[in-house]
């Protein structure tokens, strides 16, 4: 036997190997050609998708090359059915980041917003990648915690031989950059660098128990308390610059003895600013009088938003290949600063007739530590393969020294008074570990005379979460804040600050709530059994069924002490998912595809508690809910796709999706529309279809190869029952309903978008290397 490996083949390429043998025997018994296979091409991507048991699309690097997107969530937005909301959370099949589920590498990792179920797809570079690949039916080794889509975020593999890249860029935006009135405020010495360092750190322990001003000399510690404090309240104008970005990643591949060892390393710095002049948010309300149609508002604010992030990835892994065994090693680092910074103006007439003024100051600091280590086994004759997966993820969220400082507009100057509210100080800090281990074991067989696959394994994740808000206001004792002439800068100033001595000025107030403060966890225990078999040589099926046990606690108390949480068990459900996928190929490049499978989607942490956080920028109140159930979804899919050469294909896909205990977010009673809570609704039904193609022009002329048209369109109904009853949602559309409209029982699923279109025009041209694109979403 001879073998002759590192063999690359490229895409629509032949390479010609020449071998020759010496002759050992009258009989040839085996020539082995040993190739490794591209990941991150269209066609190995097409190649997936065209031999996976489940529906999927995928992004590969070289698409995203050709897009020129420099995260995922920029580059995410071509893949059918797919939308990005906030230029960060992805949604598929237009259903909200509830039911859509990321993983990286195949392993579960938590998201750095609080406030989200999902994701923030705008911290991963794409230099990062090998590609994103995105599930949309349900198979037993899949997690059952999705709907819409599993996103699955592929890092990049070891190459064949020394790979070396080197990237910078700029990005330029008039109606952001260079303009010399962006808004913003002195930060750290570190923002560059995405950390900051400790400029924002709380000045005083949370323990500490600040003292009321007095004239006794043993409260001077509040004099020293509030200096400690930093004393920058204002924003600043300055000139905004524009957006640069930086990358390095090395890989190599060298022999050690018969096995191999990979190594790949890779750090990616971005700095995105941006800036919105004549900002504007409110709050609007239904005239009591029901013949009224026109909105009112209660509250406009208009201003200037300024904010600059600095993102800084670090990609290293190891990997150690023998003959039957892969073994690697991954670790990635993501850190992340955002500075923002805005000066509004804002009139409030309901609920407080006033006109104010307000500097916000705030800034996000947000870092992600992954370790992956997995091995693949194969056994002699191939027939079965074990892998395994152990996945340690820490997240540190931390919003530092966030401050608002609201002065009313009087007629002969401005004031600070309860009316508005005190000067705001806010630390909040979210701190989260995931671990996450599973195996699989696959065995090869014959059924029927056809090759089978049996499929099983299990998993086990922890993820544990602790949160907490630390929150002061400034007060002000026997003074006049008309002298500071609406300056926040004024507030702290050395003669502005309370003393003994004068027993007048600013000092610091301790403003902490219970319920913002607390403790949780959750466990997902699994194991799986499937089984892919052929009836014939053109249809084959994949039974499988998953099941999951799913425990909550949580530890936290209301604002008022009357429901205390002592590490309670909130959910602790066992349920079992089955899931069918069917598929019948017509030709080698044609295939009809069914599916269907049941899933869950579950409350989150913070959904799943009695917190009550207001959000710094709307002044919307959350108020949690502890007696949430999960939302079980049976999901039916129906695909037709034939693939081309060239990485062209076409798809025409359906779907449909029956929800029961659906959560959305709704108004926490008729009488405080501002403040809102996540409720189970009783049901709720998707429908929608798909379309997709990828062709390029070369049937007009042989010339037009290299320029090819990408087009998806989705479009999406859905259809919720409203929950009934006192306080519920219909019976408060009801008391607000007009003259003459009649309030159905069901509405469109929150969030849920009707119709999604993507459509992209590539030129790529192999020879010389160039590529370019135009798209439209």
């Amino acid at each position: 036997t001879k073998q002759v490996s590192d063999v690359v083949v490229e895409a629509d390429k032949t390479v010609e190997v020449n071998v020759t043998l010496e002759q050992a025997s009258s009989q040839l018994d085996e020539v082995v050609v040993t190739t490794t296979v591209s990941k991150n091409t269209e066609a190995s991507v097409l190649n997936l998708q065209k031999n996976s048991v489940t529906l999927m699309d995928g992004l590969s690097l070289e698409a995203i090359k050709t897009t020129g997107a420099s995260n995922i969530a920029s580059a995410i937005k071509s893949v059918p059915g797919v939308s990005v909301q906030e230029g960060k959370y992805v949604f598929v099949r237009g259903l909200g980041d509830r039911y859509t589920k990321s993983i990286l590498n195949g392993m579960d990792i938590p998201g750095l917003d609080p406030d989200k179920n999902t994701v923030q797809m705008d911290i991963f570079p794409t230099n990062i990648l090998e590609n994103v690949i995105v599930l949309k039916s349900a198979a037993a080794e899949l997690p059952a915690d999705f709907t819409g889509g599993v996103v699955n975020i592929v890092t990049k593999d070891f190459p064949t031989q020394k790979q070396m890249s080197i990237s910078a860029s700029v990005g330029f935006n008039p109606d952001m950059h260079f303009k010399d009135n962006y808004v913003t405020y002195e930060g750290g010495g570190t923002d560059f660098l995405g950390f900051d360092d400790g400029t924002r750190d709380l000045p005083i322990s949370k323990e500490t128990d600040i003292p009321n001003p007095s004239n006794s000399a043993e409260n001077g510690t509040l004099e020293g308390i509030t200096r400690s404090f930093n004393k920058t309240l204002a924003t600043q104008r300055e000139n905004s610059k524009p957006d640069f970005s930086l990358g390095f990643s090395y890989g190599n591949q060298f022999n050690v003895g018969d096995n191999k060892l990979g190594f790949i390393a890779s750090i990616d710095h971005k700095n995105t600013t941006t800036f919105y002049e004549g900002f504007e948010n409110g709050i609007y309300q239904k005239s009591p009088d029901s013949d009224v149609n026109e909105l009112r508002f209660d509250r406009i604010q208009q201003g200037d938003l300024g904010s600059n992030n600095v993102l800084t990835s670090f990609l290293t892994g190891l990997s150690f290949k023998t003959g039957k065994s892969k073994y690697k090693l991954n670790l990635l680092h993501i850190q992340n600063g955002e500075t923002k910074a805005a000066f509004f103006n804002q009139e409030t007439q309901l609920s407080n007739d006033i006109d104010v003024v307000r500097d916000n100051l705030e800034y996000y600091e947000r870092a992600v530590s992954n370790l992956l280590l997995s091995g693949k086994h194969t056994s002699d004759d191939a027939s079965f393969i074990t892998e395994w997966s152990l996945s340690p993820t820490m997240v540190n969220v931390n919003d530092k020294d966030v401050r608002l400082t609201t002065f009313i507009i009087d007629p002969d100057g401005f004031s600070i008074s309860s009316d508005a509210g005190f000067p705001q100080r806010l630390w909040r800090e979210l701190k989260e570990v995931n671990a996450v281990g599973k195996v699989d074991f696959s065995k090869s067989y014959e059924m029927f005379g056809n090759k089978s696959m049996l499929k099983f394994g299990g998993l086990y994740s922890y993820k544990q979460r602790e949160y907490d808000i630390q929150n002061y206001n400034i007060a002000f004792r026997n003074f006049a804040t008309a002298g500071l002439n609406g300056d926040p800068d004024a507030i702290l100033a050395d003669e502005n600050i309370w003393t003994v001595e004068s027993g007048s000025g600013a000092y610091i107030r301790g403003n902490f709530q219970p319920a913002n403060s607390y403790d949780s966890d959750q466990q997902t225990t699994a194991a799986y059994l499937s089984n892919e078999f052929k009836f014939s040589d053109k249809f084959r099926a994949i039974l499988g069924v998953r099941a999951e046990q799913f425990i909550t606690h949580f530890t936290g108390q209301n604002n008022t002490g009357t429901e205390v949480f002592d590490n309670e068990k909130t959910i602790d459900e066992l349920d079992f998912f089955p899931s069918a996928n069917l598929i019948y190929g017509m030709k080698e490049n044609i295939n009809f595809r069914f599916s269907y499978s049941k899933t869950t989607a579950r409350p989150s942490f913070k959904e799943l508690s009695v917190v009550q956080i207001t959000d710094l920028l709307t002044g919307r109140l959350f108020i949690g809910n502890p007696e949430l159930t999960p939302t079980y979804i049976d999901n039916f899919d129906f695909r037709f796709e034939v693939f081309g050469d060239r990485a062209q294909m076409v798809a025409f896909s359906s779907f449909y999706k029956k929800f029961e205990d659906p959560i959305e977010i709704v108004a926490y009673s008729n009488v405080a529309p501002n403040q809102i809570t996540p409720r189970n609704a009783p049901s709720a039904d998707v429908f929608g279809v798909e379309l997709e193609a990828r062709k390029n022009f070369g049937f007009i002329s042989e010339s037009l190869n290299d320029l090819s048209l990408n087009l998806n369109i989705s479009v999406i109904d859905s259809k919720i029952e409203m929950a009934k009853g006192e306080d519920q949602e219909f019976e408060t559309r009801q008391i607000f309903a007009r003259d003459g409209e009649t309030i159905e029982d069901t509405r469109q699923l929150q969030g849920q978008s009707p119709y999604l279109i993507n459509v992209g025009l590539n030129y790529n041209n192999r020879e010389n290397g160039f590529e370019t694109g135009l798209f439209y979403n």
